[in-house]
């Protein structure tokens, strides 16, 4: 794709825009949205991304789109993952739900400049060093390996990071959220509430979460305009999906399979990429050969979709098949 300049700055405008309104809804009125209200801002932001991916379609042709919609569900079915550490952590420092959207939102933004930076030193890295990807495909494939031995984290194992135990020992820290500030005066002296603390998991937790989203989008697109945007619309409606799912999030219990699939299935791609790129060859009667097959999108797209379909549909059954259980277990 030859993306031009003014494309680059419409979209970061737009984005802005998007981001500007979703500050000013929060800042207005804290509170928690009914599920109405998490439905039509999910279906907004899902249209949105819909219609962009339609777009690139009609502009730029099917491979283009193809890259965008797969990149699109990989990042966005990781930030579902992510929002499972989001609970935890709520659940951790006790947020009152009131204060959660604000939470969430600063988390997004922060995923943003995090996934903004990344994508901008992975670009550089690419167009110099062809062996990036045997690095990205290693990462991935071990990623995947350690999402599927751990499955999804829960609350008695999170541990506090160095930087949070550091925050709680060298600054002063109230005991309550004082209206959802950061920072309150008691007594004349500035001491900070548990608000910055939360913030500072969600913080080290979205840099966590760069370091295995940005590999994973690379393994299907080079092209940064693609690896930007497809990063932007999956994190876009995040806080409204994290109300909108609520208890569903706890019943989807084979989603870090799934999501493992997905990666080692990326990184696997990546590998076989970085091969076919390097030539590597064997000779027949006297012919190189190439050996490393050229995974196509529309085959990445129906594996990452399948898999996460099943991982979904397998994971409801379940719950439900233990929420019988349960129920059976009565007197």
């Amino acid at each position: 794709m030859n993306v031009s300049t003014w494309v680059w700055l419409v979209s970061l405008a737009v984005l802005v825009v998007v981001l500007t309104i979703d500050l000013l809804i929060i800042g207005r009125r804290p509170h928690e949205p009914s599920i109405r209200e998490a439905s039509i801002w999910t279906a907004v932001y899902v249209g949105l991304a819909v219609i962009f991916g339609v777009g690139l379609w009609f502009v730029s042709g099917s491979g283009p789109a193809g890259e965008f919609f797969t990149g699109y569900l990989t990042e966005k079915s990781l930030s579902v993952d992510n929002l499972f550490v989001f609970v935890i952590i709520m659940s951790r420092f006790a947020v009152p739900r009131v204060y959660q959207q604000k939470v969430l939102m600063i988390g997004i933004i922060l995923a943003l400049v995090m996934r903004g930076g990344f994508i901008a030193a992975g670009t550089a890295l690419i167009e110099r060093f062809s062996f990036v990807f045997y690095i990205f495909g290693a990462f991935l494939i071990y990623t995947a390996i350690n999402l599927a031995r751990q499955g999804e984290p829960e609350a008695e194992e999170f541990k506090e990071n160095a930087l949070i135990r550091v925050s709680r020992r060298v600054l002063p820290i109230s005991r309550d959220y004082h209206d959802g500030k950061m920072t309150d005066r008691r007594h004349g002296r500035l001491v900070f509430t548990p608000m910055l603390i939360v913030m500072i998991a969600i913080g080290t937790t979205d840099l966590i979460f760069a370091l295995d989203s940005i590999p994973a989008i690379f393994g299907i697109t080079q092209e940064p305009y693609l690896v930007f945007t497809a990063n932007v619309f999956a994190l876009m409606g995040l806080r409204q999906l994290y109300f909108l799912l609520g208890g569903l999030l706890n019943r989807l219990v084979y989603l870090s399979y799934g999501l493992a699939v997905v990666l080692g299935f990326i990184g696997v791609k990546l590998v076989l990429e970085a091969l076919a790129d390097n030539r590597l060859s064997f000779v027949n009667e006297g012919q190189p050969v190439g050996w490393a097959p050229h995974i196509p999108i529309w085959l990445s797209l129906s594996v990452i979709v399948g898999t996460l379909a099943v991982a979904t549909v397998a994971s409801l059954v379940k719950s439900s098949r233990d929420r019988r259980r349960e129920l059976t277990k009565l007197p």
